[in-house]
């Protein structure tokens, strides 16, 4: 979470930019077009502060380590996403994130199957040489 906290007036002219969606105490939640484009200038060479400053953002009040660490996730978005990535909510009930167990094929759940299996049976063996440590322990006083 960010170090700097805005207060109403910063608030205020942070969520007259056109480039923003909505802005909180402490985050502000920038348009897809914006992000598209300012990865795209990036990628030309433009550098973050350039490329916010351009798009009207005082960096005295968003600081440079916001645009900067914002930059760097919005490219890692692009990369793996492209540029639809974007515009499509990843997060919540509606993201799709791991894949269902009606999804994977019987070989990989016969795979999973195994490896569970053999999981719970290096944990019962371990269960046993404790127990029998215990026993041992118990004899001797």
């Amino acid at each position: 979470m960010s170090k700097i906290i805005f207060n109403e007036h910063q608030r205020r002219l942070l969520e007259a930019n056109n480039n923003t969606v909505s802005v909180s105490d402490r985050s502000i939640q920038y348009t897809p077009a914006f992000k598209v484009r300012a990865v795209k200038e990036n990628l030309e060479g433009k550098g973050p502060s350039q490329i916010f400053t351009e798009n009207g953002f005082d960096l005295t009040i968003i600081g440079t380590d916001k645009a900067k660490s914002a930059l760097k996730r919005w490219r890692k978005s692009y990369q793996l996403h492209g540029e639809d990535g974007f515009y499509e909510e990843r997060r919540g009930k509606n993201s799709t994130g791991r894949p269902l167990e009606k999804d994977i094929s019987d070989e990989k759940k016969l795979e999973k199957a195994e490896a569970r299996i053999k999981y719970l049976e290096a944990e019962l063996e371990l269960l046993k040489k404790l127990e029998e440590l215990e026993r041992q322990a118990k004899k001797r006083f």
